[in-house]
């Protein structure tokens, strides 16, 4: 994500000359006498960078199978592609197995939002880790009706500043719009008892919301409250929550009143807890960073507890561009990840992708398979009430 609001020096900008040719016809006479005032021409500026809508893609409307398949014929990605969707379908066939959907990045931006919600909303994961950004300012904000654009010109980002346009890499996001998502999540922290929550909860509370004024069907936040599937964010202030969680303690300390905190340990003890109920564990993980500790981390904190028998996972799948070399997290692979106990090197793929190209090919395979009808559901958001 970019920086937000007045951060950053901002270098006054030329007004361009209004384009006769966008005018009506007929309109040659005011034409001639009409100046654009910097805020009109801003405005009209603004409109045409925000012009087309990023579409997210239906994994229902087409069969990836045939395609998967033939995938595994080849080589390199294609066929670490390709194994990595058997292990997904293994997954949802085994009926012992509670599969875990972790997201870092920024793919529900660009066009994978409808996907993830598709997942929650066919029984297909019963868990989910992301970031805030991919919560918060991606699909929360999509379900208070506001959209993500394609930038389809990328002017200096000072230009973007100054018309107060965020840009992920090559989408846009209209930060006046961004603002309301701030302003929701500091109203809704003001409905809150005041007490510690964990995000696990405080997101609940965003998907109530949502059912009650929410302007999306197909939202992951939303859905997943309507089917007691939880949402982790280990990192929830790292979004837009932070902004409106920032102004509810300060608006709070000045007015003398108590005030609702987020609960990180809760986070770790309420995942944990899920681990150790589960047994059979999987993870399909989009991205790395810290939600992709966070949940293996699970395991290590299980045997902390007391619970010697308790499972590495049993299935696991990544999907990243990140280089191997520089030891971090979001790079380190599924069989390092077995150094420290957290995943079984048996049934585990690394797909070095950029996963909004492979994701929709993995989902709709696993889609069209349908092993997900005869899965039952886990509820495990439920256990928490």
């Amino acid at each position: 994500m970019g920086l937000r609001r007045s951060r950053v020096h901002v270098r006054t900008q030329t007004i361009p000359t209004p384009n006769p040719s966008r005018k009506r016809e007929g309109d040659m006479e005011h034409l001639m006498t009409d100046t654009l005032t910097p805020s009109r021409t801003n405005d009209q500026r603004k409109a045409e960078l925000l012009s087309t809508q990023v579409e997210h893609i239906d994994i229902t409307s087409f069969d990836a199978r045939p395609i998967v398949e033939a995938m595994g014929k080849m080589s390199f990605t294609s066929r670490d592609l390709s194994r990595a969707t058997g292990i997904y379908n293994q997954m949802l066939a085994d009926p012992d197995c509670t599969i875990c959907l972790v997201i870092a990045g920024s793919t529900s931006a660009g066009g994978c939002m409808d996907l993830y919600a598709e997942l929650i909303r066919n029984n297909m994961v019963d868990c989910v880790v992301a970031t805030g950004a991919t919560i918060v300012d991606m699909d929360f904000f999509e379900g208070l009706g506001h959209k993500h654009y394609q930038a389809l010109e990328v002017p200096d980002d000072d230009t973007l500043r100054s018309l107060l346009i965020d840009r992920i890499y090559d989408t846009y996001i209209d930060e006046e719009e961004l603002q309301h998502v701030d302003h929701t999540i500091f109203e809704i922290a003001e409905t809150l008892e005041p007490r510690p929550y964990s995000s696990r909860a405080f997101i609940r509370e965003m998907g109530k919301y949502l059912v009650e004024h929410g302007k999306k069907d197909n939202s992951l936040v939303k859905l997943a409250y309507e089917h007691d599937v939880p949402i982790f964010c280990p990192a929830f202030v790292d979004s837009s929550a932070g902004f409106g969680l920032v102004k509810h303690q300060v608006d709070s300390v000045k007015a003398g009143k108590p005030y609702m905190v987020l609960d990180a340990i809760a986070d770790f003890r309420e995942l944990t807890e899920i681990k150790i109920k589960a047994g059979t564990t999987g993870l399909l993980m989009i991205g790395g960073g810290v939600p992709k500790n966070f949940i293996q981390d699970t395991v290590v904190c299980a045997e902390i507890l007391g619970h010697d028998d308790v499972e590495v996972h049993k299935y696991a799948v990544q999907i990243t561009v990140a280089d191997v070399r520089d030891g971090a997290c979001s790079s380190s692979t599924l069989q390092e990840a077995a150094s420290w106990g957290k995943v079984n090197t048996g049934i585990e793929q690394m797909v070095f992708a950029e996963a909004g190209s492979v994701m929709p090919l993995l989902a709709s395979d696993a889609y069209h398979r349908g092993l997900w009808k005869d899965r039952a559901k886990r509820r495990w958001g439920a256990i928490f009430d």
